[in-house]
């Protein structure tokens, strides 16, 4: 049923040609850190979607995002082929989608397709007419498939440890990824059009099928104790559905968290659950409605099979996978939330590289805390300016929603909290929100206090520029936070910067202390 794979081999050899000079193991030129606009083309089982992205190439930005249901595998269980009006479909849709990005100056433009195309008997059809219009599309092997997806999640998840599932129209994806390295992979006729013909046989077909794909593929109970990493629009319209019964608050679906129970209960809601009571429910397309019984169908089954601790659900898939494949190591390597939000600082902030000047000024107070958490800080202080546009009283809710909902990848919601906290905190926020509350425990919250209380101290004793707090730095005394000011900046002690110093010595059980040479 499905190819095992045991070594980790890029699908690609060399590099993947986006028609940019992006290579591995080389310096980036300047141009290389902000390509032009670049376009993926993805022609799937369920749907073909065109994105356009520009900006930093670690994190670039989606310029453009449109999907279209074309359906080319729908058939193809019954009749090993596409059907004459899918191809069709498919020919318009991605006529349209090659203009556009011509229209839209793309530079790069990718083009691939999977599963559907590449069984069916007549998905030379296809291609030949691509090629006669102008649009070159690559044929992806279940292995190239595996491999991006996988590589797709660490984009990410940069410390993603468990088994990524991907699942498409056509096939499902299973990669095993640990320290940020993709190993065995395999693909597997699963996908969710498939799945629907399986479960019309009725009784335990499905869990037949599953059990023995997995097992001569070496996959029953691999996953044991790990989590699941799940790709693919069905598998996110799951998620959002959960959220929606849940009554959960902060509506981002990357990196949400499910129990493996939820995959069963999701199936027995789905059950009782009629076709206009879920098309009512708005963050779900309507198109993604009628497979949910059987993604879910197989979700419960994987997790079953492969004995999952958690299921988290990854916004990043293959077109991801193929844009992080083609950067340098370096540009790779780096922490896409700090990217992030660095470019977002820059963007919005009045000075450049304030940001990592505010994190190292006010880090000697937090030594004691994890990595994980001191990333967060480094995070909110890149953001830590900005509000600044904002009308002030209304800086604080805009350094929280900013914080919330960004579009941010590699932090989850307890760092989203503890993140808008602090900036909420920073811009003289004073209530707390319930979003926050809801996500993050009390102990969390109070840590983010004292770095929203910290970096209210640094923008107002520097006015947000760079030598004040070059000249001076903070430190914890024997019951007191110090500041230590060089004597000719004693001016700059007024009464604001007293005040802020003495909330921040009480967040922490101290007394303000000034320190001169």
């Amino acid at each position: 049923m499905g190819k095992q794979l045991t070594q980790p081999k890029s699908p690609f050899k060399g590099r993947l040609v986006l028609g940019s000079a992006l290579t591995r193991g080389k310096q980036p030129a300047p141009e290389t850190a902000r390509p032009g606009r670049v376009g993926i083309i993805d022609i799937g089982s369920n749907s073909i979607r065109l994105v356009v992205y520009e900006g930093q190439a670690r994190i670039p930005s989606i310029l453009f995002n449109e999907k279209v249901m074309a359906g080319l595998g729908r058939g193809l269980a019954a009749t090993g082929a596409i059907d004459a009006e899918a191809l069709d479909r498919a020919i318009t849709a991605l006529a349209r989608f090659a203009r556009l990005a011509e229209e839209m100056g793309v530079t790069d433009l990718t083009t691939v397709a999977t599963a559907a195309v590449r069984d069916a008997s007549n998905g030379h059809v296809l291609l030949d007419r691509l090629a006669g219009i102008g649009l070159p599309v690559r044929l992806l092997s279940g292995e190239e498939e595996a491999s991006l997806s996988a590589e797709g999640l660490l984009a990410g998840i940069p410390d993603a440890d468990g088994i990524v599932g991907d699942l498409g129209g056509g096939s499902l994806e299973l990669v095993r990824v640990s320290a940020g390295r993709i190993a065995e992979r395999a693909s597997f006729p699963l996908g969710v059009l498939r799945v629907a013909a399986i479960r019309k046989r009725g009784g335990r077909s499905l869990a037949q099928v599953v059990g023995k794909a997995l097992k001569q593929g070496g996959w029953g109970g691999r996953g044991q104790g790990l989590p699941f990493y799940m790709i693919g629009g069905s598998w996110r319209a799951l998620a959002l559905l959960d959220m929606h019964l849940t009554g959960y608050r902060l509506p981002i679906v990357h990196q949400y968290c499910m129990a493996p129970d939820n995959a069963a209960y999701l199936v027995r809601v789905l059950a009782r659950l009629d076709k206009r009571r879920l098309k009512a429910i708005p963050a779900i397309s309507s198109s993604r409605a009628p497979s949910l019984p059987d993604a879910a169908a197989l979700l419960a089954m994987l997790v079953k099979q492969l004995g999952s601790s958690a299921l988290i659900v990854s916004a990043y898939g293959l077109r991801e996978g193929l844009l992080h494949n083609a950067l340098p190591p370096e540009l790779r390597d780096a922490d896409p939330l700090i990217e992030a939000t660095r470019e977002e600082g820059r963007r919005q902030g009045r000075f450049p590289e304030h940001g990592d000047l505010l994190h190292r000024w006010i880090a000697p107070l937090f030594a004691g805390e994890t990595p994980a958490d001191e990333r967060l800080r480094h995070a909110a202080c890149l953001l830590g300016d900005v509000g600044w546009r904002a009308h002030p009283d209304f800086r604080a809710e805009r350094g929280l929603e900013t914080a919330l909902h960004g579009n941010w990848v590699g932090v989850d919601a307890r760092g989203r909290g503890m993140m808008g906290q602090a900036l909420f905190t920073s811009f003289g926020g004073t209530t707390g929100s319930d979003i926050v509350q809801r996500v993050c425990t009390d102990e969390e919250i109070s840590r983010a206090v004292r770095w929203g209380l910290a970096m209210r101290l640094a923008q107002r004793l520097s006015g947000g520029v760079a030598p004040p707090l070059e000249a001076s730095r903070l430190a914890l005394g024997r019951g007191s936070v110090v500041l230590h000011l060089a004597r000719g900046d004693l001016a700059l002690y007024g009464e604001a910067v007293e005040r802020r110093h003495k909330a921040l010595a009480l967040a922490f059980g101290m007394r303000p202390e000034v320190v001169t040479p």
